[in-house]
């Protein structure tokens, strides 16, 4: 049996063939190739399936995988064989050729079960300067003030075995409530820099449902409310400005 590789990159795809090669142009470029690269495809009729036939390396592919986006990186998680699972989606790539490797430094200096670092968005055809990245705690992530960015975080996978995956029955905040379970239970390694670009656009999940995706965080943030109560109500400050504003916006 081969040996295992270092990461599995598991990308969902559905119809994403105008977005796709950046993707697979990104993970080609970087100089860390010990990887896999597991495709979901939730059914696609476009050239996508094609493209993936024609992209070399070591890959998979799970074909016509239903069930929402939850489901689908789960199904991702479940297949690999890599020590560190990363999710890079077909709307986004990495930011430059030495994330893998930068990620893999990171891994072996400090010990730790996940890292994640900087996105980049991509809106209108122009790089949006990334934010400033707060100090993490666990606390500063529950009170909202810290973040951590779903496309640029690379996981172990014992670490999938000790909290679960991805909860299936949520649509948008499915990423804050496993990094609410994990960070309880382990300490991340940040990387101050951008390591993925992702896509704005009008076909985002979180930016066609912004009001929905915000009442869905605030009902999984009430859930571990009991292990960080002060942080919970501070969010909750947030909370209610955050949506005031969206609501104003939406009927602008």
């Amino acid at each position: 049996m081969p040996a295992k590789p270092k990461f599995t990159i598991v990308t969902c795809t559905w119809n994403s063939a105008a977005t796709l090669a950046d993707t697979l142009a990104s993970v080609q470029r970087q100089t860390c190739q010990d990887v896999e690269h597991i495709f979901v495809d939730g059914g696609s009729t476009d050239a996508t399936l094609d493209m993936i036939a024609a992209y070399p390396g070591n890959k998979r592919v799970l074909r016509d995988v239903g069930g929402g986006i939850s489901r689908a990186m789960n199904q991702g998680i479940e297949a690999a064989r890599g020590e560190v699972v990363a999710h890079l989606h077909s709307d986004d790539y990495y930011a430059s050729d030495d994330v893998l490797a930068t990620v893999a430094e990171r891994f072996e200096r400090e010990q730790v079960d996940w890292v994640f670092g900087k996105v980049q968005v991509l809106r209108d055809g122009e790089l949006v300067p990334p934010y400033p990245m707060p100090p993490y705690s666990y606390r500063s992530f529950a009170a909202g003030r810290a973040w951590v960015a779903h496309p640029a975080v690379f996981v172990r996978r014992e670490a999938f075995r000790r909290v679960g995956m991805f909860d299936e029955n949520l649509k948008y905040a499915m990423d804050v409530d496993l990094w609410l379970r994990l960070g309880r239970v382990a300490r991340p390694a940040a990387i101050d820099r951008a390591l993925t670009v992702f896509r704005d656009h009008a076909g985002s999940v979180s930016s066609a449902n912004k009001i929905k995706a915000r009442q869905e965080e605030f009902r999984v943030r009430r859930r571990y409310l009991r292990h960080a109560p002060l942080a919970f109500g501070i969010y909750c400050l947030r909370y209610m400005k955050r949506m005031r504003e969206l609501q104003r916006d939406a009927k602008c």
